[in-house]
């Protein structure tokens, strides 16, 4: 008789070293988080570039005072389903005000930016439909074609003509069209052409979904596209996800969105946390400036071409070089954490420098003469590897 048992452990255990033996796997790290970008990691303070929280607000006083109020006030957790009794009051001021920032009449949070995308997308096309997808895209934005069942095309990164060329050939062929896009792409730290991609979009009847997770407060946002997503992880230092839209879709997808119906809601104080960020995200123009001046005077300092975000990619390319220049920081006191494949193209691993309104340029000024002495020479950040297409 077979033992699953031994069979679970032994498959576990052969995948285990394949990813030994390519540098890429992953293991968990205890680190604790504090002011001003700095963090623990086995008793050895840091500085923190590896960070999405690009204002510093997950630690400030304000934010914390009001999850704390409506911790107090509502409890610990939502207690059930938006659609059962989860549907609690910080989430409708929250889901107003993100509505009113990105000129919708709407807004739906979800409990993460993930679940976010895996609900808009099945929630709106499904077989027969046709999905373009930037190549560069997260994770959760093929998730979500996957599951939606429709039938998916890659366009080349930030590419509009290549975009144009799979409308013109395929569109015809499918009931809708979707496209699926990023205003900041997260591993790259680039922008994406939205104007242009909506006015194709516009060409060929199909509807725009820009993600925003890592835009939201810190670049300028240019146009609008019809689905506005976006996280409460990132520049709102708390917790969760969320689309803004037309009053009509959102509730559409109140109803349709698997990931938005059976799951528990955002616990209160996530919301009011996100909720009093987004208030000085607002009233605080000088902070949401910051992160990219930093970004800037960093890739001055290295003579590399001028961030187009807080987020600046020092490519390497081997896994384990990325691990070694990684781990050559954390000994002066940086934490840049690497990013390896499957997250990045095969052979562009990277070293992901995050910049926060937190850091002060002295903190800037030593990671780069860090890196300078590091590393004889630096690619360009802003090299992407370019995928296959049939």
């Amino acid at each position: 008789m077979s033992d699953p048992a031994a069979s679970l452990d032994a498959f576990a255990c052969e995948s285990l070293a394949a990813l030994d033996a390519s540098s890429l796997r992953r293991r968990l790290v205890p680190t604790a988080r504090g002011a001003r970008s700095r963090a623990t990691r086995d008793g050895r303070a840091l500085i923190s570039f590896s960070c999405n929280d690009y204002l510093g607000l997950s630690q400030d006083p304000r934010v914390i005072a009001a999850g704390r109020t409506a911790l107090e006030r509502y409890g610990a957790g939502a207690g059930a389903a938006r659609l059962v009794t989860g549907n609690h009051p910080p989430l409708v001021a929250l889901e107003e005000r993100l509505a009113t920032h990105k000129g919708k009449e709407a807004a739906l949070v979800f409990g993460s930016g993930y679940l976010a995308n895996l609900g808009i997308v099945s929630g709106l096309v499904g077989p027969g439909d046709l999905v373009l997808v930037d190549a560069l895209g997260h994770s959760c934005l093929f998730s979500g074609v996957k599951l939606s069942g429709a039938e998916m095309l890659r366009f080349r990164h930030n590419d509009p003509s290549h975009l144009a060329e799979l409308l013109g050939r395929r569109r015809g062929k499918a009931k809708r069209a979707l496209i699926l896009t990023e205003r900041i792409f997260s591993m790259d730290g680039d922008r994406a052409p939205i104007e242009t991609i909506l006015a194709i979009a516009a060409e060929h009847d199909a509807w725009t979904l820009v993600d925003d997770a890592h835009g939201l407060g810190v670049v300028e946002p240019g146009a609008r596209a019809p689905l506005e997503m976006g996280t409460l992880s990132k520049t709102l230092g708390s917790y969760g996800g969320y689309l803004c839209a037309s009053r009509a879709v959102i509730d559409l997808l109140t109803s349709r969105a698997r990931s938005f119906v059976y799951t528990t809601g955002l616990p209160p104080a996530s919301a009011a946390a996100a909720l009093a960020a987004l208030e000085i995200v607002e009233a605080e123009p000088e902070r949401t400036a910051r992160p990219l001046a930093l970004a800037r005077r960093f890739t001055d300092r290295l003579g590399l071409p001028p961030a187009q975000s807080p987020i600046v990619p020092v490519m390497v390319g081997a896994a384990e070089e990325a691990l070694t220049l990684s781990r050559a920081l954390e000994a002066r006191g940086f934490l840049v954490v690497a990013i390896r494949p499957p997250t990045v193209p095969k052979d562009t691993a990277r070293l992901r420098v995050a910049f926060s309104a937190a850091h002060d340029e002295g903190q800037v000024d030593a990671l780069a003469q860090a890196l300078a002495e590091l590393r004889t020479e630096t690619p360009n950040p802003h090299q992407t590897a370019r995928s296959s297409f049939d």
